[in-house]
């Protein structure tokens, strides 16, 4: 019986021509293109005054423009930026360079930036800079000093935080007055006069008389700079209705 014929393949050979592969080549350079404007933006942010990078992190941070506004507004009469402390302790220090009085109160006023904020001390003197002897009167030097203060912070958001301080030489009345109320007199008497200067109502978050219990010089208690009234401007991020007290400034009692 003869062999039954193999079987025949063929093959055939399907060829393929070149073209195009699909639109992935235009996601990747599209990813290339924005990641180019990406790094061009940020380099060009990176050269560019503070004031224009924080319009743009404002932008992001919150596109609809309702949030907190810092600068003077577009109007021109939204609050201050006033975190910058520095910045606002050069003003106050150019304002009280202007008082008829500078040269004899310029070594009585100390502002110093803590970490609460921008503390303004106004020291007192043997015989009574600020306020008079063992009274809550302010001295017309005292007035004018927290006058021009006010005008200055009334511009700004910030809160404020007002103490008063004694030295710590007995001070008593038969009527059981001391030192305790000495101090917190002043600093309220120190809260009327700078609202009646323009402060808001709502800015002065708290009062406080500490009488001697925070010395400014510990080693030297009847020291009459240890006498003195304390305007604390809070920073924005930071402030609280009841911060804690300043680590800086030991407390006083006296006159």
């Amino acid at each position: 019986m003869p062999d039954a014929a193999a079987p025949i393949i063929i093959k055939k050979k399907v060829s393929r021509h070149g073209g195009h592969h699909g639109g992935a080549w235009k996601v990747a350079y599209a990813d290339f293109v924005t990641a180019m404007m990406a790094l061009f933006i940020v380099l060009w942010l990176m050269n560019t005054s503070k004031k224009v990078q924080e319009a743009v992190g404002g932008y992001f941070r919150d596109p609809s423009g309702k949030g907190k506004i810092s600068g003077n507004g577009v109007a021109g009469n939204a609050p201050e930026k006033s975190d910058d402390m520095q910045g606002l302790k050069e003003k106050i220090e150019a304002a009280i360079r202007q008082l008829p009085e500078f040269q004899r109160i310029k070594d009585q006023v100390i502002l110093t930036i803590t970490a609460e904020g921008l503390r303004v001390d106004l020291l007192e003197t043997e015989k009574g800079m600020f306020f008079e002897l063992g009274s809550a009167k302010p001295t017309a030097s005292g007035e004018h000093m927290l006058q021009q203060l006010a005008q200055e912070l009334a511009r700004l958001p910030n809160r404020l935080q007002i103490e008063g301080h004694t030295d710590s030489r007995p001070y008593h009345r038969d009527n059981g007055y001391s030192n305790w109320e000495l101090s917190a007199d002043r600093a309220n008497a120190a809260r009327r006069l700078m609202m009646e200067a323009g402060v808001r109502k709502d800015q002065v978050v708290q009062i406080r008389g500490h009488a001697d219990q925070r010395l400014l010089v510990p080693d030297d208690p009847e020291s009459p700079s240890n006498r003195r009234v304390s305007v604390l401007v809070q920073y924005l991020e930071s402030a609280k209705p009841n911060p804690a007290p300043s680590a800086q400034q030991p407390a006083a009692k006296g006159h």
